[in-house]
């Protein structure tokens, strides 16, 4: 889930920019039981973080199965920013 935030988050961001996550929550819900798959959102960009929330499924059973949701918070990190 902490990558799904991440490439939501640099979906948004500029080319040359890096993100890296500063916080983030997570919720178990139910137990999983089969194949997993996690969606990355973003829920609202400011100028250097980012607001994200994931989702992660199972879908190995008849319907998708949610089981755990995290919010996170991502900051971007943008060339200029970056010092050798």
């Amino acid at each position: 889930m902490d990558s799904a935030c991440g490439y939501a988050a640099y979906s948004l961001a500029d080319a040359t920019s890096a993100v890296l996550t500063v916080e983030y929550k997570i919720n178990l819900v139910a137990p999983a039981i089969t194949t997993v798959k996690a969606r990355g959102y973003v829920l609202k960009r400011g100028n250097t973080l980012t607001v994200c929330r994931a989702e992660a499924v199972s879908t190995g059973e008849e319907r998708e199965r949610l089981f755990a949701a995290m919010t996170a918070t991502i900051m971007e990190i943008r060339n200029s920013d970056v010092t050798a």
